[in-house]
């Protein structure tokens, strides 16, 4: 049996139960110092497992999708000026929004979620925006396109910047070297973060571009991109149940940090968010293409706030209908947790996946 030592200089979530075995009941999803976070059973957060599984069942490869049509028609006047503006803007804020998403995982959360099951998943989520990245050389790549001109909007292009800014502050903040989540300031600072990429990265800004890139393979034009954007969709909705698990996790442990004062800072943060992606929705469609135009997406980044905003026990701000309602063929916006809970049977590998 180990004894009581206090283990000094040891990162968060690292020093060892007292008793020397894991007892799920101790588990915490943060600020817990007296279970060891090396061992994975027995497991307490079921959801954080299955979310896991469903990720590895989801598994792709950009280079499993051809290209071929893709580089076709980008070389051939199938194309507008407007269209290719809405390809290229898209491709120049997600090369470097999932890289983002991707370092806030690895430097910022990973470190401060003291849970093994959900380390797991963060894991493979890592690997997911891994993925992501690579798929968006692969498409730089496949199309000859300017990769400096790509990979630098969100320095050059200001609605693209002004997303990625919002982001980057959260980022910054929890790793500052005194950043701690043992104070009450520090957990409340760790949830903001959480809420700002998962909720507002992932659950908002994302999904304006997948409806854009999407609507070109409705149209059966760029559809090894379009491909590709369904199954990160597939990879992101998952993203987006495991943060909301997560947040209401910590909630639920936590219910102190959940004051009136941080829940209406949180709303008017996913206010704000909105009013970028508008922004951006305007940049990108300066005057409308596939039947689309920056008023519906106004429409639509209301009704998806909404969404996310309700599952985080938060009130609803918009009330917005959703203008894309084809959307739902590929996910039903409002029912994405349940899709994913008795769904999971039907994952299939990259290869074999098909989209009726």
């Amino acid at each position: 049996m180990l004894d009581t030592t206090t283990f000094e200089n040891i990162p968060t979530g690292t020093t060892v139960s007292r008793s020397g075995r894991v007892n799920a009941r101790e588990k915490r999803l943060i600020n817990c110092h007296q279970v060891d976070v090396n061992q994975l059973m027995p497991l307490k957060y079921q959801w954080a497992w299955e979310h896991y599984l469903n990720g590895c069942a989801n598994h792709w490869m950009p280079t499993e999708v051809p290209m071929n049509k893709d580089i076709e028609t980008w070389k051939s006047s199938k194309l507008t000026d407007d269209e290719r503006r809405v390809i290229l803007r898209n491709l120049g804020f997600f090369a470097t929004a999932e890289s983002l998403v991707g370092n806030n995982l690895v430097l910022a959360i990973f470190r401060h979620v003291t849970n093994a099951e959900c380390r797991q998943y963060l894991l493979r989520q890592a690997f997911e925006e891994a993925v992501h990245s690579h798929t968006f050389l692969y498409i730089v790549e496949s199309l000859g396109l300017n990769e400096g001109e790509v990979f630098n909007m969100y320095h050059e292009v200001p609605a693209i910047a002004r997303k990625d800014e919002l982001e980057m502050e959260l980022t910054a903040e929890v790793l500052d070297p005194e950043f701690t989540t043992d104070t009450f300031e520090g957990a409340q600072k760790f949830l903001k973060n959480l809420i700002g990429y998962y909720i507002i990265m992932e659950g908002v800004f994302f999904y304006t571009g997948f409806v854009m890139v999407l609507s070109f393979h409705r149209r059966n034009l760029m559809t090894g991109i379009g491909e590709q954007f369904q199954y990160i969709l597939r990879d992101e909705t998952i993203h987006l149940n495991f943060g909301i698990d997560l947040i209401n996790g910590i909630r639920a442990e936590n219910p102190e940090l959940w004051t009136a004062d941080f829940q209406q800072s949180m709303i008017e943060r996913v206010k704000r968010a909105v009013e970028l992606e508008i922004d951006y929705a305007r940049d990108v469609l300066p005057r409308g293409v596939l039947g689309l135009n920056a008023d519906l997406f106004r429409d639509y980044v209301q009704f998806i706030a909404d969404r996310r905003l309700e599952r985080i026990g938060l009130p609803t701000q918009y009330g917005s209908s959703n203008p894309f309602p084809w959307m739902s063929e590929t996910i039903d916006l409002s029912k994405e947790k349940n899709f994913f809970e008795t769904r999971v049977t039907e994952y299939q590998s990259a290869s074999t996946l098909s989209w009726d």
